[in-house]
């Protein structure tokens, strides 16, 4: 049954890069359907097509005239575990394959969106960071400092990422200081100790040089994943506002702005519940001079935040950098309309940029991890023993946009639907349209799609999504 899907699945991914926003018949809609019984995965459906014809009860209004945020892209996280299963645990034709189809666009998902992790997170089999001590000693001049614990995985899989997807953009984050830097001298709990707020700012500095030595520019740092959070039995590190706007405004942002002047910081990187946190951040005028936007977790609160904070700071960049999938929810259908409204609907409409999942590969016991999440997922799944993939419900979601909107697309004006019918819609630069919809209910949903006075009609099966592509003006 997984092969069969997977042959389709590359029939498919084929036929995508033969005619999505290709120059079809005027007026001609492309339709991409993916439903919540699995019955359709990104399958071409029938064309639709503009008219004058009068619409359905329920319309969707399109203005490409009105235009918001530039997109730079979706994706997910190349953590550890995920760059050692696609290094370690596939042949070298099963990786080719899987790296084409995730981040290429012949044919492939384009995905241009990915986040690293400076050090360990929980997705990794050892605890460390780039400067690790004995305990009780200090190596201020980062004499110990090295990115080696990434050279046989994690550099591989982005150095390939990059040279499929040129236009794909690497942000990164630590899950702490090395230890000697912390209140705990360890790398789990504690804070960022005052006295070290500069060796912190050399440290990331050097990351990123050594990134860069190595044909990986890093372009957006955040100084902690999640940093009211102190887990227990991972690395992490608590970082008040306070102490964020003091170490951006004082050490980091000056230390980037003057040796690695294509680096910006994104605040927070953090869940939507504590909105005030990173206004906080914002309104210190040292900080604020250096921070370029806001990265965004789904673990708690509410995407609606997200609009609320640019409505305050709309200089500022918003950014969705984590959300992750797990046995804890296993219905489907119902992780379709959570992915895919919440994370692709919601946050870009909410003036998110760019939008990644965590993990961008998991094996089959969910790992491997030390510590953390236990029954997270990974977008895709790879069979520890066979290199065999399943792509899950997280991929799918992301297809729907990540294949048809382009870097440097900008969000269009969308009306929204009536009832349970979710939306967005985007333009690319070469002036082609994608549009995806999620329908909610239980029951299908038919509506129009309308734009300059024409519209054409769909019916959207319920707990479906679908995508509709067209190359210009009908």
């Amino acid at each position: 049954m997984l092969m069969l899907r997977s042959a389709v699945l590359t029939v498919l991914l084929g036929a995508i890069h033969s005619h999505a926003m290709a120059g079809e018949a005027a007026g001609a809609v492309q339709a991409w359907l993916t439903t919540g019984d699995q019955a359709k995965l990104m399958a071409r459906a029938p064309d639709a097509k503009f008219s004058r014809a009068a619409p359905a009860a329920t319309v969707i209004d399109i203005d490409p005239a009105k235009r918001f945020q530039e997109i730079q892209g979706f994706g997910a996280s190349i953590t550890d575990a995920s760059a050692f299963l696609i290094q370690q645990r596939m042949k070298p034709a099963q990786r080719d394959k899987l790296m084409r189809e995730l981040f290429g666009r012949n044919p492939g998902l384009g995905m241009s969106f990915t986040r690293l992790t400076i050090g360990a997170s929980d997705f990794s089999q050892s605890h460390y960071s780039f400067d690790d001590m004995p305990a009780g000693e200090r190596d201020p001049e980062l004499k110990r400092f090295s990115i080696d614990p990434h050279r046989a995985t994690v550099l591989p899989t982005v150095k390939q990422a990059l040279a499929i997807n040129p236009q794909l953009k690497v942000m990164a984050s630590p899950w702490s200081a090395p230890g000697w830097m912390k209140s705990s001298d360890s790398l789990i709990k504690g804070s960022l100790k005052p006295e070290a707020y500069d060796a912190f700012a050399r440290y990331l500095g050097r990351y990123v040089g050594a990134m860069q030595k190595e044909g990986v520019p890093i372009f957006a740092l955040t100084l902690q994943n999640e940093p009211h959070f102190e887990p227990a039995d991972y690395p992490g590190m608590r970082v008040d506002p306070p102490s964020r706007a003091a170490f951006i405004g004082g050490h980091l942002g000056p230390l980037l702005a003057r040796e690695h002047p294509g680096t910006t910081v994104f605040d927070w990187d953090h869940n939507w519940d504590e909105p005030q946190s990173p206004t906080a951040v914002l309104a210190d005028p040292a900080a604020a001079r250096y921070v370029s936007g806001v990265a965004w977790h789904c673990y708690a609160g509410n995407v609606a935040v997200q609009a609320q904070v640019h409505a305050r700071f709309p200089d500022k960049d918003t950014w969705f950098t984590e959300c992750s999938g797990g046995r804890w929810a296993m219905d489907w259908a119902k992780n379709l309309m959570f992915f895919t409204r919440t994370l692709v609907i919601d946050t870009t409409r909410g003036w998110a940029r760019g939008v990644l999942l965590w993990n961008l590969a998991l094996d089959e016991k969910d790992g491997p991890h030390l510590g953390g999440c236990k029954d997270c997922r990974g977008v895709v799944t790879i069979d520890s023993r066979t290199g065999e993939v399943t792509r899950n419900v997280e991929y799918y979601a992301l297809a729907h946009a990540s294949r048809f909107v382009l870097p440097g697309a900008q969000r269009v004006q969308s009306s929204e639907a009536a009832g349970e019918l979710s939306n967005v819609a985007f333009r690319n630069r070469d002036g082609s349209l994608a549009l995806v919809v999620a329908n909610g209910a239980p029951q299908e949903q038919t509506f129009s799609v309308r734009m300059k006075g024409q519209s054409f009609r769909y019916t959207l099966p319920g707990m479906s999504v679908a995508t509709f592509a067209w190359g210009g003006k009908p």
